[in-house]
């Protein structure tokens, strides 16, 4: 049976993304936590360990005193899977935007948008946000809000390889580029990894990656699988550890996604996660 076609409101939007925002600063994912206390149990560092509890103990005090988990409160990334039976009654962009702007205001959280990588002005709101749209069958529409620091996001990086790079020079590429920044980004880490597709693709195959799947749920694609054990393996022997004073735990998990890419291209991107990992999906 076709589902029917379902109307949702603009101002509807506008109020669950408000909501979304801060609740994504405010509140770190069940699963996270679930993974920062089992790290526990294979970091080998006092200090490792102590920093871990200490995350946790922010975890806890934030969502209890209503504050955010991180002074920086990122750039609003906000995904829309679409239902092709959706009818948005007003515009979709626009409510989006004003609601990034009233949980930013209503949440006292930080304003760090630009107007112009060189003039350099603060919008002021937060505003505009990043927003990716993707349309799917049905008629449900799917939000998922990430606000993305700009430590994490600073150390992230793309590279075009030569497909005779292949398997080593993928692992080669993220170890180096994590392992260089990794006390930067907060860790312990969650690292996104896109392979194919071309430019623009592979970095959101990076995104996307870090929220695909359950922290640490080993990629279904064997090869994917293989990389990501091998390039964690490697990162966690760097001895970089819990944000950046020792330690065997520097990154929490690894997950490769792949896409599909041109004979003459092997792009790779590796988009990293601060410990924070501010992630929302609610599903009208």
């Amino acid at each position: 049976m076709t589902a029917e076609f379902k109307k949702i409101s603009s101002e509807y939007i506008t109020s669950i993304i408000s909501d979304m925002v801060i609740k994504s600063n405010y509140i770190a994912p069940p699963e996270l936590i679930r993974e920062m206390e089992n790290s526990l149990k294979n970091e080998e560092s006092p200090l490792g360990k102590r920093t871990i509890n200490l995350l946790l103990d922010n975890y806890k005090t934030a969502q209890t005193d209503n504050f955010p988990i991180c002074q920086d409160t990122g750039l609003a990334v906000i995904m829309v899977d679409i239902g092709q039976q959706v009818i948005i009654e007003g515009d979709l962009e626009k409510a989006i935007n004003a609601g990034v702007r009233q949980g930013y205001q209503d949440g006292f959280l930080r304003k760090s948008v630009l107007d112009h990588p060189l003039r350099r002005e603060n919008t002021g709101d937060n505003t505009p946000a990043i927003i990716h749209y993707h349309i799917n069958p049905g008629n449900t529409l799917k939000i998922t809000v990430m606000p993305k620091g700009g430590g994490s996001e600073n150390a992230s990086a793309l590279k075009m390889l030569k497909p005779s790079d292949g398997e080593d020079g993928i692992i080669k590429f993220v170890t180096d580029q994590v392992i260089e920044q990794a006390a930067n980004a907060c860790p312990p880490l969650i690292i996104g990894v896109g392979i194919g597709s071309n430019f623009e693709g592979c970095a959101m195959l990076a995104k996307k990656a870090i929220i695909s799947r359950p922290i640490g749920t080993k990629s279904s694609d064997i090869d994917n699988a293989r990389l990501e054990h091998k390039i964690i393996e490697i990162i966690n022997a760097s001895g970089i550890g819990p944000a950046g004073y020792g330690g065997t735990i520097t990154a929490l998990a690894v997950h490769v996604d792949s896409a599909p890419c041109h004979l003459a291209c092997l792009p790779c991107a590796v988009n990293i996660q601060c410990n924070a990992h501010r992630i929302l999906q609610v599903t009208i």
